[in-house]
């Protein structure tokens, strides 16, 4: 029998992020043995997944209730595992308030504890600090500024460097793209990314709709948007958030393909996460967006102490891409942001250079192995504790 490892992640760039460790673990020690929770790409990779990620993502505080029923069986289920078939090691990948209950029992049990992937407590909730203190042993940490932080409050933490640089790249030139979908080489496309959840959908897909439609009436020209699928959202959802009420613009919901679709786009508006970050790799101009329920509003903006919301501006340290928050997501400054990208050579340009500066910050490939090394090192702590 091999050694053991759960891994548990929430979010569709957590399980893309988990399932790029998990073959770094594998190529450096191919018997391992892995269960968690997780989404397709944990599945791809062999990952025995105890419970669907997607059932436990959601963004806001107030919006967690809803799916209480879910976190629990979710919880319960883990814990149930880490008692009755103690894994070696325990993987923990951003989600903060699910997985630092789980760390909990596990420390309880005696199973090590590697979170990769931190929670941003520089951001809000810094004093979470003493909670990862007491129930995690070793902290990857993805930005260059992290590891000083979280080493000079006491953490052991360790800079790996960035998964998305493992992962972000393009397999096609825009000509093959174009040609492929039949869209004219010289027609302008734009990206309309809402989101990896069913409620960033729901929610942002219509106003980015509505929006793309006072663009297209603004330009003398026609123009493409396309809306990447994300592979956890079933179509009948982005059919109900508008695409089946589409008025005379061309919109392609692409399934598929996530990283030629972006690459491909002149600008892109986007709800704000990754997916910010994966655009700068790629060296695409957005629009970010960021919109929550009233109430999650309000507490968060008593709570979040920044300047930026979007990791992009937060990486470069000013606003390097236009941020648009809670009421200002609507189409009509959304579709001035996209007409100035669009047509105004110098803001392009002066953007396109910000996000060169985001990417050498950023730093270089190799987050997975460096993460896997950190944990195989706790895995072979564990077995001389044994020995001993």
């Amino acid at each position: 029998m091999g050694r053991k490892i759960m891994i548990v992640t929430g979010e569709a760039s957590g399980d893309l992020h988990g399932a790029n460790l998990v073959r770094a673990l594998q190529k450096e020690e191919p018997g391992l043995e892995f269960c968690g929770m997780g989404g397709p790409e944990l599945g791809s990779v062999g990952v025995d997944l105890l419970f669907d990620a997607e059932k436990v993502s959601v963004v806001g505080i107030f919006e967690v209730f809803s799916h209480l029923k879910d976190i629990f069986r979710a919880q319960k289920i883990l814990r149930l595992r880490l008692a009755s078939d103690p894994p070696d090691l325990l993987i923990l990948i951003d989600l903060p308030d699910f997985n630092l209950l789980l760390a909990k029992k596990a420390k309880k049990l005696g199973i090590p504890v590697f979170y990769y992937i931190c929670p941003q407590v520089w951001a809000w909730r810094s004093g979470r600090i003493n909670t990862l203190k007491k129930r995690a042993d070793r902290f990857g940490v993805i930005f260059p500024f992290e590891e000083q932080y979280f080493k000079e409050r006491g953490l052991n933490a360790r800079y790996v460097g960035h998964p998305l640089l493992d992962s972000v790249s393009t397999s096609k030139t825009r000509s093959e793209f174009t040609s492929e979908h039949n869209i004219d080489r010289s027609t302008k496309i734009i990206g309309l990314l809402p989101g990896s959840r069913k409620r960033e959908v729901t929610s942002l897909l219509p106003v980015f709709l509505e929006a793309a439609q006072l663009l297209q009436n603004s330009m003398n020209e026609k123009l493409v948007f396309v809306v990447p699928k994300a592979a956890a959202i079933d179509q009948k959802i982005f059919r109900e958030a508008g695409l089946d009420n589409l008025n005379g613009i061309d919109v392609r919901l692409i399934e598929g393909d996530r990283y030629n679709v972006m690459a491909s786009c002149d600008c892109v508006v986007a709800a704000s996460g990754t997916v910010t970050l994966e655009l700068a790799l790629l060296s695409v101009p957005m629009v970010v967006t960021y919109k929550l329920s009233p109430l999650t509003y309000l507490l968060a903006k008593s709570l979040v102490k920044l300047e930026f919301f979007s990791l992009v501006n937060l990486i470069a340290g000013f606003g390097a891409v236009p941020e648009l928050l809670q009421d200002e997501v609507e189409p009509k400054t959304i579709s001035r942001e996209l007409a100035v990208l669009l047509n105004a050579y110098p803001r392009k340009k002066k953007m396109n250079e910000a996000l060169d500066l985001v990417n050498q910050r950023l730093g270089e490939p190799g987050a997975s192995a460096k993460a896997a090394q950190v944990a195989l090192e706790l895995l072979e702590e564990k077995e001389s504790g044994r020995r001993v």
